[in-house]
């Protein structure tokens, strides 16, 4: 019996990440779940492996830590596994303008969002390349492609860096069966928001602005399959990532310093 690939998720507590989880599962891939939550992944592991007979690895880990990558790599490597597929999708944003949180936090969501995603990608991509298959799709934002907006200073940017990597890395590995995604959704229906504290903020944004994190999931499970390097989700959203590239640009900073004042928690709206 050929035995089932296996697919690595972070951030798979929930949200996006959870949604991953369930579409590879239902896609025959064995999984390993990493995110700081044990008790939440130990009940989507659960879930999981009744519902699809999925081989289900729990390993709770704080991407936000030096060092963290390479022990989950530590770990991964002693229990014997070979990984085919990682979705990088640990994340968060900082509300507030720049200066009014610490550098120690600004640091951490670095550390999650820029390096972590870098190190796995370098610390797999190798054995993908050797064996000649691996899925690599790498969370990323509408908030990429758009001209930014005052307050989440870092998180526009972070995405950005993620878009071009995944690009970059698509073109290198290609050749190899490896395919890259960078994915980019928008609104999307999970706890980011609550953990951000700006769901207030959010409930003025339109209802058909706002996608479920399964079909955000899904979309991206079948564009890496197809070997797209960048999916933006949603016509929405690729209507929006279009005028910010076909309007003048003084007119789109102007709207996205004006979305920014709805929509975003900064110290200038106190």
């Amino acid at each position: 019996m050929t035995p089932k690939r296996n697919a690595l998720i972070t951030g798979a507590s929930s949200g996006i990440g959870e949604a991953f989880a369930e579409v590879f599962a239902s896609e025959g891939f064995d999984l390993v779940l990493a995110a700081r939550r044990e008790d939440r992944l130990r009940a989507v592991a659960v879930r999981l492996e009744q519902r699809y007979g999925a081989r289900v690895h729990v390993m709770p880990t704080d991407l936000s830590r030096r060092g963290a990558v390479a022990d989950l790599c530590a770990d991964i490597e002693a229990r014997g596994l070979t990984i085919d597929a990682l979705v990088n999708n640990a994340g968060y944003g900082i509300p507030g303008l720049y200066t009014g949180a610490s550098w120690d936090r600004h640091e951490a969501m670095l550390q999650v969002m820029v390096i972590a995603v870098a190190e796995l990608s370098y610390r797999l991509v190798g054995g993908m390349v050797a064996r000649g298959y691996g899925r690599i799709i790498n969370v990323a934002s509408l908030a990429g492609l758009v001209p930014a907006a005052a307050g989440h200073t870092l998180y526009a940017a972070t995405k950005a860096f993620v878009i071009k990597f995944s690009e970059t890395l698509a073109h290198e590995t290609r050749a190899h069966h490896v395919h890259v995604t960078a994915l980019c959704p928008g609104f999307t229906y999970s706890e980011f928001h609550d953990v951000t504290g700006t769901r207030d903020q959010m409930r003025s944004v339109p209802p058909w602005m706002w996608m479920d994190a399964v079909t955000v999931a899904r979309q991206g499970f079948d564009a890496v399959m197809l070997g797209t390097p960048i999916y933006i989700n949603g016509r929405v959203n690729r209507a929006i990532a279009l005028l910010a590239r076909l309007l003048p640009q003084g007119l789109v900073a102007r709207i996205g310093r004006n979305a920014g004042r709805r929509y975003r928690k900064t110290t200038e709206d106190a």
